[in-house]
């Protein structure tokens, strides 16, 4: 694929004011970035969408790029990045980013808030789906070859508990609704409500009241000072021994041993983990041999529409700066 100039779309470029976008040349998901170029390019066909190839072509172009997109920002491109006015970054969670030094140049991050929301949320329920019907039991006695009933649970009538109410906790909470589920979601501002029909805080109390009722916690949150470590072995306790965990949020939202613990024990039934603390999780860990866990490798948010989606973002965005300037406010945009 060759660098696109602009003008193989048989279209003149608005004026000399459009804003030029640089993507930066790693992928997430298995899926080459070309593909996101390519989106981004059918949606902005009078601008200049530029791939960068190798770190020195990075390095380079960056110097005079005010529009980037990528999945991460590492310190050699920001040292380079002079007229840097908007990132925008292909991942929801922003936690990876050098957010302070970037705030300190003026420029504006947005996320891909809202690109997970359908597969994600199809994760979650498929998940919780996994250890209702037990499926991981049929599947080790059909590799047996044992015909032998086992016991099996209804998700009617279940408490699921929603850590997490931006996009993605959302949709899982749309999804569920059809299910005749409790939902209680948590949230830094219990007091803005949301799509559950019970909504909480992170305080101690308020959350452990939760953990008290949940048959299923679903984690959707990002990762910060307040949720690292926010299922530690204080909240295994107070779940139920039925209970079940999915994590698709980050992997140290969990205490990893603390949950080996109650795993092993019976304290919990069993942990749906799409997300590991450590990351990627070692050959040798014990979690991988452990018959009441289910491990994806990251891979929730993985979707064909996933560029797609994240286009339609970029695509927007970079016509609200050629229409208002550097200043605008735009989707999806992180607040310091």
């Amino acid at each position: 694929m060759t660098e696109h100039d602009g003008d193989d779309s048989g279209r003149e470029p608005t004026g000399t004011d459009s804003t030029n976008v640089l993507v930066l040349r790693r992928g997430t998901h298995g899926v080459p970035v070309e593909r996101y170029v390519e989106a981004i390019r059918d949606r902005l066909p009078d601008h200049t969408v530029e791939l960068a190839r190798t770190p020195a072509e990075e390095r380079d172009a960056i110097r005079t790029s005010r529009y980037v997109t990528g999945m991460t920002f590492e310190d050699d491109l920001l040292e380079a990045a002079e007229n840097l006015e908007v990132f925008a970054c292909a991942y929801a969670g922003t936690d990876h980013l050098p957010m302070d030094a970037l705030s300190d140049r003026g420029v504006t991050v947005t996320n891909a808030s809202g690109v997970h929301g359908p597969n994600m949320g199809e994760h979650v329920l498929g998940s919780i789906l996994h250890f209702t019907r037990r499926f991981h039991v049929a599947a080790r006695r059909q590799r047996r070859r044992e015909w032998r009933h086992y016991k099996a649970h209804e998700l009617q009538g279940s408490t699921v508990t929603i850590v997490g109410l931006g996009a993605i906790g959302t949709a899982v909470a749309d999804r569920l609704e059809p299910f005749g589920v409790e939902t209680v979601g948590v949230r830094y501002s219990p007091e803005k409500g949301g799509p559950t029909d019970d909504v909480v805080g992170f305080d101690r109390d308020s959350f452990h009241g939760a953990l008290a009722r949940t048959d299923y916690l679903v984690l959707a949150c990002p990762l910060t000072e307040t949720t690292r470590g926010l299922v530690d072995s204080a909240a295994l306790t107070t779940l139920s021994p039925e209970s079940v965990i999915v994590n698709v949020a980050r992997g140290p939202v969990v205490d990893t041993d603390a949950l080996l613990t109650a795993l092993r024990s019976g304290q919990i039934r069993g942990a749906s983990l799409d997300v590991t603390d450590p990351e990627p999780l070692p050959e040798d860990h014990p979690l991988w041999n452990l018959g009441n866990v289910q491990i994806t490798p990251h891979n929730a948010g993985h979707t064909p529409k996933y560029y797609d989606r994240l286009a339609d973002i970029v695509a927007a965005n970079v016509r609200r700066v050629d229409e208002k300037g550097p200043a605008a406010a735009l989707e999806n945009q992180v607040v310091p």
